[in-house]
């Protein structure tokens, strides 16, 4: 097996998106769990905070994932 130079660098960011993805998917379950089985009136209360709360970590896992992607031009 050949040694590629910046090979470690490419396995790192595909570990680094992995593990992105892997949080995404976790804020989408939070945001299920919350508003999962709640009566109307409760889920109406619970909802708008739950979405916010999704909101919020998909825009910071977004924005990590961009930090990512310009390695890739390099």
């Amino acid at each position: 097996m050949r040694h590629r130079p910046g090979g470690g660098r490419i396995a790192a960011r595909n570990e680094a998106e992995e593990l992105l993805l892997i949080e995404e998917a976790g804020a989408w379950f939070e945001y299920l769990e919350a508003t999962r089985s709640e009566s109307d009136m409760r889920y109406q209360e619970v909802e708008p905070w739950a979405w916010a709360r999704l909101s919020q970590r998909l825009y910071a896992i977004r924005a990590r994932m961009a930090r990512l992607r310009p390695a890739e031009a390099a």
